[in-house]
């Protein structure tokens, strides 16, 4: 809830999202581990409308990431790329902030790769493709993201389904992986490099 109180909403369309701070940039409310305040986030978002400023569709393109929704943070993308991003690349709010730059391309990390969830040992699980568009599903990679847990990241994938992935562990903490219902934990070692299959078996070469 937004207020104390169920105020009716003066201006319900409003940009402003800073009651689901919960949500994005916080990790309070998840898709798995509080699946009911996520929904009650959806809606949420749903009655704010995709209409805003530049860095109040870069919110709003994180937060869809958030609940999984990749074709609805591709939709607000695209919108914050084509209508809401002056010429230089600057983010239009007007005249410029600085929000809407860095939260495209938050964004579009987060739709590959998110790393919020913490575990009751205080470990992070990362997730691989949670927030994948339909319109980057047929093929693609990336390459060097870094995830929470001091992790460096290459994914792989192939028609929205994960092909192989890469990762680095820096610091040689435990290593949490998510892929849709898949799930494993290892524990890792300072620079060891860990390859995984579509299935999140360890290749082992």
């Amino acid at each position: 809830m937004e207020w104390a109180e169920d105020y009716k909403e003066v201006e319900p369309n409003h940009r402003h999202t800073s009651h689901l701070f919960g949500l994005h940039p916080g990790n309070q409310i998840t898709v798995v581990g509080t699946p009911e305040l996520a929904e009650a986030a959806r809606k949420t978002l749903i009655a704010r409308g995709d209409d805003g400023t530049g860095w109040g569709l870069a919110w709003k393109i994180n937060m869809w990431n958030r609940l999984h929704d990749g074709d609805h943070a591709y939709k607000l993308l695209s919108v914050l790329l084509s209508h809401k991003t002056l010429p230089n690349l600057f983010d239009d709010h007007p005249p410029f902030q600085i929000d809407g730059n860095f939260g495209a391309t938050a964004a579009i990390a987060e739709m590959v790769l998110q790393s919020h969830l913490q575990k009751k040992d205080g470990s992070f699980e990362i997730e691989l493709l949670p927030s994948l568009p339909q319109a980057m599903a047929k093929s693609g990679s990336v390459k060097g993201l870094r995830a929470r847990g001091g992790f460096i990241v290459d994914i792989l994938w192939k028609n929205g389904q994960l092909v192989e992935a890469k990762i680095e562990s820096l610091n040689g903490e435990k290593l949490n992986l998510r892929n849709g219902k898949k799930q494993i934990s290892t524990k890792t070692a300072k620079r060891q490099i860990i390859r995984v299959n579509s299935n999140l078996q360890i290749i082992k070469h």
